[in-house]
């Protein structure tokens, strides 16, 4: 937990991620991110000089294999309240549309469900669980796949909503995050999505793997660009 509240606190101090009274709502997927990063934010709750409360929302989109148990048993283990909020992402994304790349109708869907909730529930702030292989994979996808030099933010702020995106753990990995799941026998869901494994994402991770072999820098190259050069990153 150790390393983990480490690379929080760097993100969460150096990007100015949490004011004293903040009400975060901590995405819960499920997966090996968004766990960690739950119990991130308890361990966090007990020493930050802010003081702020965190809830748990889980989107349920409809998926045979989605185990709100799971969830659950998760947050009353650590004692943060979670709110699950069914959806029809399944049906709308898979049945109806029929989407050949459906990430994104995907990711809007359940974005503005999870907005609706951390009003409701009277956040201020939403946490995502977005690591820094998936910082440098949408940098590359756009890049790419698009011609344009960006990736998320750091810290967003949505002016409609008045809510603000804040996603701490962009120094982690996901080898970090793998290895706290693994070091604490934490269950995980074993899939997130039916796209795991096939998506473009997967592909751009593949890569980067394959340049570390003559690049050993090449993660360290690609992170330090993302933030000299990409507004909302330079500090």
């Amino acid at each position: 937990m150790q390393k983990i509240l480490s690379h929080m606190r760097k993100a969460i101090e150096e990007y100015k991620m949490i004011e004293e009274g903040d009400k975060i709502a901590v995405c819960l997927s499920g997966g090996k991110d968004s766990i960690t990063m739950l119990h991130g934010f308890k361990a966090l709750q007990r020493f930050y000089p802010k003081k702020f409360e965190i809830i748990a929302i889980s989107i349920d989109p409809g998926f045979e294999f989605f185990d709100t148990k799971l969830l659950q048993n998760i947050c009353d283990e650590v004692g943060v309240p979670l709110f699950i909020e069914q959806s029809h992402t399944q049906e709308i994304v898979f049945d109806i549309r029929k989407e050949k790349n459906p990430c994104s109708l995907c990711a809007n869907l359940r974005r503005g469900i999870i907005n609706s909730v951390a009003i409701r529930e009277g956040c201020n702030k939403i946490a995502l669980g977005h690591n820094q292989d998936d910082v440098l994979e949408t940098f590359l996808l756009n890049l790419l796949y698009t011609g344009s030099i960006n990736t998320f933010a750091p810290v967003s702020y949505m002016d409609r909503s008045k809510i603000t995106l804040i996603r701490p753990f962009i120094y982690t990995t996901e080898k970090d995050t793998r290895g706290f799941v693994k070091r604490h026998n934490l269950p995980v869901m074993p899939k997130a999505c039916p796209m795991d494994g096939t998506s473009k994402r997967e592909s751009m991770k593949q890569q980067i793997f394959l340049w570390q072999k003559d690049i050993p820098m090449i993660r360290a190259n690609l992170f330090g660009a993302i933030q000299r050069n990409i507004p909302g990153w330079k500090k």
